[in-house]
């Protein structure tokens, strides 16, 4: 049993899961935005994201990009029942305008990119564990928890954190490394995610378990 948060993030079995963080979700011009979502915590939340991202390259913690695609031209993955919703509570997301086109501005990622050997798991729905590789990536590496970060927090980072929690991986869900469009939405997320499916912390508390890391990082700066 990983009993304290030092152990859940040892770098030999944790990945650090970086969910959705694309033009879509976080940028001027992409679909939130359009939608009139308030994109403040989200820039907010960038510069401790990039920071924790160089920390765990620097301790040698396996990163997985999580990214959407959503709309195509034939819209192979939208169901009716997904438009339904859409039409109902998007405000023109995924109807008037696409979201998360592949090869496209919008579908791609925003201010941090993955390395080439770096993987990338591509989702058509909010859980990145729905009918995708995930779980056969994580345990082909013999990962043991998750280290959730990216956005929205309530949406695709909880879904994602609570299939990894009934997969029976130790979840550790980043308090600032997430971000939604509310403040509101945001603590309610976290409350749930500490109630019920894994342990949240502030991304200094998951970097402070990697000191090698941080000297790395220092001596490079």
């Amino acid at each position: 049993m990983l009993s304290t948060l030092k152990d859940k993030v040892d770098p030999r079995h944790a990945a650090l899961l970086m969910v959705d963080v694309q033009n879509d979700f976080c940028a001027e011009g992409g679909a939130m935005h359009r939608e009139g979502r308030d994109l403040a915590l989200v820039k907010q939340m960038m510069p401790r994201l990039e920071r924790l991202l160089a920390a765990a390259r620097a301790a040698k913690v396996t990163c997985v990009w999580i990214r959407n695609v959503y709309n195509t031209g034939p819209n192979h993955y939208l169901s009716e029942v997904w438009l339904e919703q859409a039409k109902r509570r998007r405000n023109g997301a995924y109807v008037q305008y696409p979201v998360c086109e592949p090869d496209a501005w919008n579908g791609d990622f925003y201010q941090v990119k993955p390395l080439p050997d770096e993987v990338i798991v591509t989702k058509h729905r909010y859980g990145a564990f729905e009918s995708t590789d995930l779980d056969l990536v994580l345990r082909s590496r013999g990962i043991r928890t998750v280290i959730m970060t990216g956005v929205a927090t309530n949406v695709c980072v909880e879904t994602t954190a609570r299939q990894a929690f009934l997969r029976d991986y130790y979840v550790v869900f980043t308090s600032d490394g997430t971000a939604t469009f509310s403040q509101r939405e945001h603590d309610a997320a976290l409350h749930n995610i500490d109630q019920f499916f894994g342990q949240v912390a502030p991304s200094d508390d998951v970097m402070a378990c990697w000191p090698g890391a941080q000297a790395r990082m220092r001596a490079a700066s």
